[in-house]
């Protein structure tokens, strides 16, 4: 069996945009009280029996070493509303979470008010994946706060998912 690509990295990218992903902030807090926060659309439930969940942040991420160093994080799941949060925690530079209001998770990890859930975790495993790690969360706590409508991305832009009757 061969390894050949018969494809480049922007055709990946735009056949795979044809898939929605949802949005979420993964949160930590550093040992000085700096939250750190890092925006992933690549999310996804692993396990039930350990409850597990995963993400996948770039290697050329700042922000994922620094949540690594501190060993747990909680998943914030944004509802559609939220898309200021997501830019502003997306953009470069110290102050992503200046205006933006937050609670502590039993972990200490913020949780981002008017969320629709949250999924607090201890690290349990990093695995290489080419460009990408995948990073394994065992979930200690989690909770639904707001059932709306949740911000998707979609085909390079952001949107929300609309019920068929």
């Amino acid at each position: 069996m061969s390894d050949i690509v018969s494809f480049d990295s922007a055709t990946f990218r735009r056949v795979l945009g044809h898939y929605p992903t949802g949005v979420c902030v993964v949160t930590a807090v550093e040992a000085d009280a700096t939250p750190i926060g890092m925006v992933v659309g690549s999310f996804t439930s692993v396990s039930l029996d350990p409850p597990l969940v995963a993400f996948f942040p770039a290697k050329t991420s700042s922000s994922w070493p620094r949540i690594e160093a501190v060993g747990k994080f909680c998943v914030n799941i944004l509802a559609s509303d939220q898309r200021p949060v997501c830019r502003q925690i997306a953009g470069p530079g110290p102050d992503k979470f200046t205006g933006i209001a937050h609670r502590a998770s039993a972990n200490g990890s913020p949780i981002l008010d008017n969320v629709i859930a949250w999924i607090d975790c201890t690290l349990d495993a990093v695995h290489e994946a080419g460009d990408h790690y995948i990073v394994l969360g065992k979930v200690v706590a989690l909770e639904v706060d707001r059932p709306e409508r949740p911000l998707l991305f979609f085909q390079g832009s952001y949107g929300e998912f609309s019920l068929i009757a």
